[in-house]
């Protein structure tokens, strides 16, 4: 795999696989990472609600994932964990997320994770999909590829 010119858009699947080779997979351990550092992050708020945030707990999780998410995606178009397994995401026009991208597709990420048939939607559409968009990929056009290889 070699560098892809955003210029040309999404890297075709079919002649340029190397940048969707094992996404999914890379993609469910980048959650995995990702669930575990907004829960760490979470539990530290507690103290600074007099852990009076223990009666709201899931609304804490839920506006700290929001808001990483969000940041991570803005700022270097992955998360944490996905920079961890070296996977970002694009738009259609294969670049990188700016602030609307990361703020849409956080949206999108938090409506699916909060109905479970869209979340199977979503997972489904990860397997069996040439480019493993998942539903929010499919809606906004982006795709979670392999970073590329300097030139």
């Amino acid at each position: 795999m070699t560098f892809h010119d955003p210029a040309l858009g999404l890297p075709d699947p079919d002649r340029d696989a190397d940048f969707y080779a094992d996404v999914a997979t890379k993609r469910f351990f980048a959650w995995l990472i990702d669930v575990l550092l907004i829960g760490l992050i979470s539990v530290l708020t507690l103290p600074f609600t007099l852990f009076l945030g223990l009666f709201f707990f899931p609304l804490i999780w839920i506006t700290v994932g929001f808001l990483y998410r969000t940041a991570s995606l803005a700022n270097r178009s992955a998360t944490p964990g996905m920079r961890v397994m070296s996977i970002e995401f694009r738009t259609a026009r294969g670049e990188t997320f700016d602030l609307t991208a990361a703020l849409l597709h956080t949206i999108g990420y938090t409506a699916s994770m909060t109905v479970f048939p869209l979340q199977l939607v979503s997972v489904v559409l990860m397997l069996t999909t040439s480019r493993g968009q998942g539903l929010t990929d499919h809606l906004l056009g982006t795709a979670a590829i392999n970073r590329a290889a300097a030139s």
